[in-house]
Order: C-alpha cells, then structure tokens, then sequence
C-alpha cells in the first residue's frame, strides 16, 4: 500500500466510510500508521550518517546534498538609497525585507500567527509528533485549520528554500516525501537545541513570505496596511497570519475574497483558543479588509531621480569596500540592507527634472541632459535627462545615461564645442600670457603644421580654421567671450597643444591619445571641442575656477552604513589643485561677461539675479549644444544633442523640440542650452548665498584695438564660435563618429 493509499484509509476510518484496499483489512492501514510512527522516532534518534545509508535509496541526490545542520545565514536585507536631506530616492533587494526583533512585533500579531500555525508552539518540542503524523499522512478532514509541522520545521524549510542555489535544491527543500519531513524534524530538534523559542519566533516572522513581494513581517506592514509591525491591530494581525500557508492563493490584492475567508478562519481559530472572545470574533468577522497597499518598487525606474539613482548604482557596483568582485559587490548592495547616503539635493534634482523635461521631449529627436556639481567638494548634486528610463522605445524610454561618463552609463558622450576654450585659456594663463594679448584674427585662417605640436613633440597637421564672429583683432576677453575660433587657434599654439590638452587633464576631461588604436584628441581643433565628453565630466571641470582653482572628482555618495548602523565607508573629497587661485579668477571674471549686461546670456535672459558666469558650446553641425554656466557654488552642465532613432548623434537643425522646429540659426548653445539652464537655475539660485567670485589679479589696462573703420561683425553679440552660424563650437576637422 501506498502513502497515499494509506492517507486515504486513515481518512474513510476517521469518516466512518467502507475502506477497500488490496488486503481488505483497515488493521492494515491502522498497523502501518503505527509502523510509521516507529519510522519517525527511529529516524530522529539515528545518526545522520545511518539516516543516509536507509534513506538513499528513495532519495534525489538534491535531497541527499542538503546539510545534515542548519547552517544560519543572515537575511538577504533591502537596501535604502537616501537623498542628502535623508528623504528615500530607491530600494535595492532581492527579496524586500528589513528584520524586526520580536519586541517590535505587535502581540497580538504573535498570537496570530501562532493560533493559526502552531498554537502549542511553546509547549512541545521540535517535534508535534500528533501533527508531524497527520502530515506525513495526509490525514486532513474537512475544516482542519493546521499544518502537521511547527513553527520550527517551517522555520526550517524556509531556511533551505532560501539557501538553495539551484532550482533543483529548491525542488529537494519543498518535496512532499517523507525523508524530506525526517530529515526536516532532524534539522529542527537540533536548532531548537541552540535557539530559544523567541529566537525561533523571531527569524519565523523574518524570514516568512507573505506575498506579493513582501518578504519578513516588516514589509508585510507596511505593504498592506502601510504601519509598522508593532501597530498592527487584531484585524490585520488576523490577515497576515493567513498569508503565510499560502501567500499566492491569498493574495488580497489579487483575490480578496479568499483573503477574507482566510482571515476570518483566523479568527475563529482565535476565538476557539480562548485568544478573542466571541462577541469581538464576530464583529470583526463581518469588517472588510481594510488594506492600505504601499508599494516597495525596487530600483532606480520609479525613482524621483532616477538616472541619479542609476548612476549612484553603477558607482556602487565598483566601490571595493562592498567587495572584492563583481558579483559579491552586487549582492551585498541587494541583500544587505545598507543605508546608502547620497549627495543628491531633491530640490536641484526637481529644477533640473523639470528643465530637461519641458526643453525636449522623450520621442523627440534629440537628448536633453543637465548635471550638477558643487565646486570645492565634488559633491554631484543631480543628474537628468529627457528620456525617461524603462524599455519602451516607442514611449522614448532608455536605460542610458546621457549624463555620465561611459563606465556608469553606456554612453560614448559627446563633443563639447566651444566650452572647450576654457582650458586654453587656463594653459594660456598657467603659462604666463597675459589676458591683454592680441590677436589678428580673420575670417579664415590656416595653421601650418610645424607650428604647433602634440606632447610627443610631433606635428599634427594643417588646420583650416574658420570664424563666425567675424573678423578683427581680438585680446583674451573678448576673443573668449564672442568665441573667436581664429583668436583661440593661435592661442592655443602659443600656450601650447600638449599645455591645453594637459589642463583639460587635469580638470577630469578624459582625452583619447591613442593614435594607434582610434582617432586621437591631440589635435589643433582640440580648443574646439573635438573630445567626447558627458555633462558630467564637464560639470566637473567648470567647477576647477569655480572654486578656486581645485578640482574635485564627482562624488555621488557621502556615506554607506550596514543594517547594524556601522559605517562602512565615509567619502572624503578627492581634489588636486589644478591652477592657482588667480589664474581661476581670471577665468572667473571673462566667464562672468556672459552674464553680465552686454554679454550675450544676458541678452538671451539666461542671467541670475546672483553672481554667474557661463561659456557656450556648439559642434560640427549643430549636433550637440552647450551651456556651462555656474556660480561659486554650483556648476549646472546643460546640453541638448541630436540623435536618430538608433541613438546616433545627427544635426539638431529640423529637429522639433516640443512641437517646435529648430531652425539652423537657433541651433546653438546660447539659444537651446542655455534657455534649459535657466529654467533650472532660475528655480536653484534659491537655495544658494549671493557669494562674489574672487576679483581677479591686478593686471594691465585691456584697451579695445583701434581700427580704421568698424567691423559690424565685432559688433554681434557674443557667440558660441561655432562653424559660420555664429552660435556653435568651431569644429572644422570632424573625427571620426565613435556612435
């Protein structure tokens, strides 16, 4: 005779039904029992090597690789990502569970559970042989409110289920069998010997599953009845206890009839333990759920900043005080319940969500992007773009992060224009040339190879160099503020190539030198703006004048703490001083000429009502456009760049942004970025002191060239420089598209 055979003798007995089976005889069925029984307590009294040898004949190879001891590992723990101001940006876990102690869970809750589970659990041992025995042999009869195992086998199984790494274990760890229950009593008597019942009770209500992603009894709160454990009244006590036998059948989000019934079945078990009298049982009884779901989404796709939160992620993922690998940095980041402090400021990261946003739409053929750093500590402060994170395309969603270096975002970057000219202007100064200094600077002008040279001493070329600022003779200030391409050519062959490409260097610019491989950056149009480059990168290098001359690499986390509140890692900034304090100043105060009246951000309504100043940007045919505008204490990169459908740069002229069509001559930094800026800005400058730039150095009187008769070209305003649309980054010699 079967098990099953014998469950269902057992069974008519009990019911006082004819048993038929092949002996004909229900002494049969009543001597097996009783065989099984002897089974039972011979199998918890025999060593486990001897258990091996009687049971390995009738047991998967799974089952036999399971341990003969428990062996108890902390709870995979959910992991909060917090905002500066503590407010909470993500979740990170594997399962969403964050460990309560028993004082923390509410009594009535405890009663519950146990009620409905295991109601003599403080009185037995490991062992409940009177239900291990119903179990083992299916003898449930109609009504029948209890498992055949204790709170402590559950415990058990959850445990294996939990540490099984194959799908096989998992299969071995939940098989009804009978030497999968031995092996389990096993396992149960000997953790009852090293754990009190109220440890016991404690990892039960940890480590159950309670459905619909809520893992342990403190995300089972707060998910259906949005309270902590410890406030849980009789009704929703009642309700959770009724999920833990089968959260998926009683889902109450999903089937709230069948939840309601198991609740109530909770209920009169109560009442008929003596735990609710039987007035309240059945007033209750007759009250709705009561649910009051709070959702746990884990990741960054429903965050309030959520390339913020993805970029934060990534960096994570490399930090070596989470782990020596990949893999292990990755599971201590999901499982073990870290408190992730950020330097992400909610209210800059709202400004610049809304700026992006309402500037380029997520189906438009373009990308808008905005990154924020703090000058003097690195500290990133937001990071946004237009394209919402997700997989659907054809909604305009992504999971690249235009904004961040490629390593945290998959993103090559993109060409930078005229901003660029800010380090040339700093290798300029570093090495002595004085901000008066002068050039002739026509419409077109060539440079000759031999006139200038990488760092290796090696010419590198001709290069046609175009204005579209018009011609005349140009000083640093207004060469740099109208972004005078033939100004800043033979600029940067005085400073030096390999000077201007060192201090873009040094300000974080990563810049391609490998000619072997791939098109190198060391080239004339370097001051151009030819380096792939991210917001990011850019943010972070503005910031160098903005505070003085330090840069500081992007830092997006302050601190991470253990789920025992123990820091294990502080972030201190990591800043190197770049240039000196005049030279920064001196930058400062060219830069500041935009904002000021007569500049050309300030004619496009760009200003602040606070000290800034800014440099504008556009590339080779319009691609992309730039506005690097920032006070001395925030850096906001701002750019919108042209892309098809496949995410490869294209013009921005013709694109519609918004419903509205960009024309050629509104492609440009100053007229694209730069409207994006100060929706953001306008908001942010809010939340920062009206602090002064240093003034600069003292230095010679920067009298204006006379000339014969005007140029009405000098008299345009300030562009960005770019090739002959008077609003763009200069570029001549085009490299190769890395996209």
């Amino acid at each position: 005779m079967s098990w099953d055979d014998l469950a269902d003798s057992v069974r008519k007995t009990v019911q006082n039904e004819p048993v038929h089976d092949s002996t004909g005889s229900i002494l049969f069925s009543i001597t097996r029992l009783a065989a099984l029984a002897g089974v039972v307590v011979a199998a918890v009294l025999v060593p486990g090597v001897a258990f091996m040898a009687v049971t390995a004949n009738n047991v998967s190879n799974d089952l036999v690789d399971l341990p003969l001891e428990l062996q108890v590992q902390p709870n995979p723990q959910t992991t909060r990502l917090l905002a500066s101001d503590g407010s909470l940006l993500a979740y990170f876990y594997q399962e969403n569970r964050q460990d309560v102690p028993l004082e923390g869970i509410a009594p009535i809750m405890q009663e519950a559970l146990l009620s409905i589970e295991d109601n003599r659990f403080y009185e037995h041992g490991a062992l409940d042989l009177k239900g291990t025995l119903r179990a083992l042999v299916n003898n449930a009869s109609d009504g029948q409110t209890q498992g055949g195992s204790s709170i402590t086998q559950q415990l058990v199984k959850l445990t294996l289920v939990q540490q099984a790494t194959t799908k096989e274990q998992v299969r071995a760890a939940t098989a009804k069998s009978t030497a999968r229950k031995i092996r389990e009593l096993k396992l149960a008597i000997a953790y009852e010997r090293e754990h009190t019942k109220k440890e016991i009770l404690e990892r039960y209500f940890n480590i159950a599953y309670f459905g619909d992603g809520a893992y342990g009894i403190r995300s089972a709160a707060y998910h259906y009845f949005s309270v902590s454990p410890d406030k849980l009244n009789t009704l929703q006590a009642a309700t959770l206890a009724g999920l833990v036998k089968n959260p998926v059948e009683f889902d109450p989000r999903i089937y709230p009839e069948r939840a309601l019934q198991r609740r109530n079945t909770v209920l009169q078990v109560m009442e008929r333990l003596g735990k609710l009298p039987s007035d309240q049982a059945e007033d209750l009884m007759a009250k709705p759920l009561g649910l009051k779901i709070k959702s746990f989404p884990n990741g960054c796709v429903a965050s309030k900043a959520e390339f913020s939160c993805d970029y934060i992620r990534r960096y994570l993922l490399r930090e070596p005080a989470l782990g020596a690998t990949l893999k292990e940095r990755q599971a201590r980041l999901e499982r073990g319940g870290l408190t992730i402090k950020t330097n992400i400021d909610v209210r800059m990261q709202k400004a610049i969500n809304k700026a992006v946003t309402s500037t380029v739409g997520a189906k438009d053929k373009a990308i808008g992007s905005m990154a924020l750093v703090e000058p003097g500590t690195g500290k990133v402060r937001g990071i946004a773009q237009s394209k919402p994170m997700g997989r659907n395309k054809k909604k305009g969603q992504s999971f690249i992060d235009y904004s961040v270096p490629t390593r945290y975002g998959d993103s090559v970057g993109f060409q930078a224009g005229s901003t660029f000219k800010m380090f040339t202007v700093a290798a300029a100064l570093k090495k002595g040339i004085p901000v008066s200094k002068t050039y002739k600077s026509p419409q077109n002008l060539l440079m000759r190879a031999g006139t200038y040279f990488d760092c290796e001493g090696g010419g590198v070329g001709d290069w046609p160099v175009k204005n579209s600022t018009g011609a005349g003779t140009f000083n640093m200030y207004r060469g740099t503020r109208q972004s005078v391409n033939t100004y800043f050519a033979q600029l940067e062959r005085d400073a030096g190539l390999c000077n201007t490409v060192k201090a873009a260097q040094s300000m974080g610019i990563p810049v391609d030198t490998d000619s072997k491989d791939h098109f190198t950056d060391v080239v004339g149009p370097f001051t151009l703006g030819v380096t792939y480059v991210s917001p990011l990168d850019m943010a972070a290098a503005y910031a160098t004048p903005a505070s003085g001359g330090i840069y500081c690499e992007p830092m997006p986390v302050d601190q991470i703490v253990d789920q025992n509140r123990k820091v294990i890692k502080k972030y201190t900034k990591q800043c190197d001083r770049a240039m000196d304090k005049d030279v920064a100043a001196q930058i400062n105060d060219i830069l500041t000429g935009l904002q000021k009246p007569g500049g050309f951000g300030y004619s496009n309504g760009t200003a602040l009502r606070i000290p800034s100043a800014a440099k504008t940007g556009t590339t080779n045919d319009n691609k992309s456009v730039w506005y690097m505008g920032y006070t001395p204490e925030l850096v906001a990169a701002s750019m919108i760049a042209g892309v098809d459908s496949k995410g490869k740069p294209r013009s921005l002229a013709g694109v519609t942004l918004r419903g509205v069509p960009v024309s050629f001559a509104r492609a440009g930094g100053s007229s694209l970025a730069g409207p994006m800026w100060k929706i953001a800005m306008g908001v942010i400058q809010d939340y920062l002191s009206p602090v002064a730039f240093d003034p600069p150095p003292e230095r010679e009187p920067r009298p204006e060239p006379k000339k014969k008769k005007p140029d009405t070209n000098e008299e345009r305003p300030p562009g960005d420089g770019n090739n002959g649309n008077g609003h763009g980054g200069g570029i001549i010699i085009n490299p190769p598209d890395p996209h």
